[in-house]
């Protein structure tokens, strides 16, 4: 009698980012190259365009090959309603940038802190007591539990609107931090590191930020780069980190979670560098 196949122990998966829009994405940039660094032949990622009304459905209508999905803006926050299971990282940021497969269903996770704080330390910045975060969104509430474990012991929010800033402050408040939630406007940035969270579109609301040698600011966009904003603190001989770091560092995770296999950390920034 003929020897039964070996099943494939690490069977061909489906995996994608799911956003609207997010055609732009590097994301599959990432994830294809660390699927053929790792010899994962039978692998693929998507970009798929959904919006946080359809989460649920393609959640529900999915296979067994699906093994991960990154999500971006504006599905964060609806991915933590959809899951079978919540890390306490994204609920307590009431959003996750990442959902993985499990034999239990789907398990929400936030790698968005993980990518904001290895992009600073890589920039230089390994320890901070006292911070600024421009902006009061999903990616500013991640941006603060960064900072929090490198040590803030204060952190400004600067934002137009100060009542948006309520969700921001209580995470701070939750991990011990003193919040100071300031309207934006014209005027010195007296923070040593500054986190921007703020999209490319309100800009313009930035041009009175004043800066001086010295400083560090991440400004989580990569594209367009450089923003006008990181041009002007440059000028002034801030050191500034791009969100492609952001981007790169969160991903690595996002495989390991995905594929159950380390990061070819190489290839990966390689395909960045290539691009």
């Amino acid at each position: 009698m003929a020897d039964r196949p070996v099943p494939d122990p690490t069977p061909p998966g489906r995996a994608a980012v799911l956003g609207r829009p997010v055609g732009h994405s590097l994301s599959p940039l990432l994830h294809r190259a660390a699927y053929a660094a790792l010899g994962l032949t039978g692998w693929t990622y998507d970009a798929l365009d959904v919006g946080p009304e359809d989460l649920s459905d393609l959640i529900a209508g999915l296979g067994p090959e699906w093994r991960g999905f990154s999500v971006t803006m504006p599905c964060k926050q609806a991915a933590v309603a959809v899951a079978d299971e919540v890390d306490p990282l994204p609920r307590l940021l009431g959003a996750a940038n990442t959902l993985v497969h499990t034999d239990d269903g789907w398990r929400a996770e936030n790698t968005d802190v993980h990518g904001v704080g290895m992009a600073l330390q890589t920039g230089g910045v390994e320890r901070v007591a006292h911070a600024a975060i421009v902006g009061a969104g999903g990616t500013a509430a991640a941006a603060a539990v960064a900072l929090a474990e490198l040590g803030a012991e204060s952190v400004e929010v600067l934002v137009r609107a100060p009542d948006r800033a309520a969700d921001v402050a209580r995470i701070l408040g939750v991990l011990g931090v003193e919040a100071a939630v300031r309207p934006l406007a014209p005027g010195p940035v007296e923070a040593p590191v500054v986190v921007s969270t703020v999209p490319i579109g309100a800009h313009p609301d930035l041009d009175g930020l004043q800066w001086r040698a010295g400083q560090t600011l991440l400004d989580v966009l990569y594209a367009p780069w450089p923003t006008p904003l990181v041009g002007r603190a440059a000028a002034a001989g801030a050191t500034v980190i791009s969100g492609i770091e952001v981007l790169f560092w969160q991903a690595t995770v996002q495989v390991e979670l995905m594929t159950g296999l380390p990061a070819p950390l190489g290839p990966m920034r390689a395909a960045l560098d290539a691009r």
